[in-house]
């Protein structure tokens, strides 16, 4: 079963087309990773699939639901990484947390749990902006997988994680975590090794499209010359 359905999915600024005539499926459990230059319309298109930006054309699905008729239901569903963590600067990592547990009815052991397993315990109850920005990271990873979305949708993910890091963020975002997700990186070796589809954008359009055994290195790397 599709996790994420699209069909001429388009989007515009003014007269800019951020997004034109996408389509793909993505089904349940598997991996889409978008790659494309900057403005190439990665994070227009993570945003409607978050239910956060209306799509101006096309048919929009994700976990069966119609977007934006359905974007109420769809919202509590996704965990949405994006390239500004979303977090209150002048809160703690445990506050933030905790906000964002209220917000979805989330107990609060599941904040402690996370802290721990992010190894973040030891420095909780410090504000945010006295963090590093890779503990910062892990804190939106940790907002991200809170409330245990079904959808991951990340933006650059492991952007100033060292590999110490990498190695706690896996079982949460990584290829092991058993949840459908679609990520946006500039990494087109990492697409390859990560990805069970490839979507790869320039300016808004689709220029490369397929599985890993379809899609080339050299032709992912060309979306950037």
């Amino acid at each position: 079963m599709a996790a994420v359905e699209l069909e001429g999915l388009a989007r515009h600024y003014g007269e800019r087309e951020a997004l034109w005539g996408v389509s793909l499926s993505l089904q349940r459990g598997q991996t889409l990773v978008v790659l494309g230059p900057n403005g190439a319309g990665k994070t227009t298109l993570l945003r409607i699939l978050a239910a956060l930006l209306r799509p101006h054309a096309g048919e929009v699905r994700v976990l069966d639901r119609r977007l934006p008729e359905e974007s109420w239901q769809v919202r509590g569903e996704v965990g949405l990484l994006a390239h500004e963590p979303m977090l209150y600067r002048s809160l703690t990592a445990e506050e933030n947390l905790r906000f964002h547990a209220r917000l979805h009815g989330v107990q609060e052991q599941r904040v402690a749990e996370l802290l721990a397993e992010l190894s973040l315990s030891e420095r909780a109850h410090e504000p945010l902006r006295t963090l590093s920005r890779g503990m910062v990271q892990r804190v939106a990873i940790a907002r991200t997988v809170l409330h245990e979305p079904e959808l991951l949708l990340l933006d650059e993910p492991y952007a100033n994680l060292d590999p110490g890091a990498l190695d706690l963020v896996d079982p949460l975002i990584g290829p092991g975590s058993g949840r459908t997700r679609v990520m946006c990186s500039h990494d087109p070796a990492g697409a390859l090794r990560e990805a069970d589809v490839v979507l790869g954008l320039r300016e808004g359009r689709v220029a490369v499209q397929g599985t890993p055994a379809e899609v080339s290195a050299e032709e992912l790397e060309d979306l950037y010359r």
